[in-house]
């Protein structure tokens, strides 16, 4: 993550005066990164295990819902761009994706147990 801020070197928005002065730079947002890695990752393995399709909506809605009021609120506050924020969730939600495909995989090689049907 530190190494993406570097490369990219973007200065945080100065539109709104910040009670707390930050260090690293803007982008990608690093608190919207690790919250759709957190939220879209449990979210989709967990909802792989759900038994009705109810639960399985239920599931990757709260972690969509979670992930999006994250990368909102660090543009409320200022502390980021909207590309900063678009970025974090793009760069979590790869990783998510990245993790249901491997437990896909293992669950058709019978290396852990199966998805349940809805």
């Amino acid at each position: 993550m530190h190494m993406l801020k570097d490369v990219f070197a973007r200065v945080r928005p100065d539109v709104v005066s910040h009670s707390v002065f930050e260090l690293t730079r803007s982008f990608p947002s690093g608190h919207t990164t690790m919250a759709a890695l957190a939220y879209l990752t449990l979210g989709a393995l967990v909802a792989r295990v759900q038994s009705t399709r109810a639960r399985k909506i239920y599931v990757l809605s709260v972690a969509i819902l979670l992930t999006v009021l994250v990368g909102v609120s660090r543009v409320y506050l200022g502390l980021h761009w909207p590309t900063d924020v678009l970025a974090g969730w793009c760069l979590g939600a790869a990783w998510a994706l990245v993790c249901w495909l491997v437990e896909a995989r293992l669950q058709r090689e019978g290396r852990v147990e199966r998805q349940m049907k809805a």
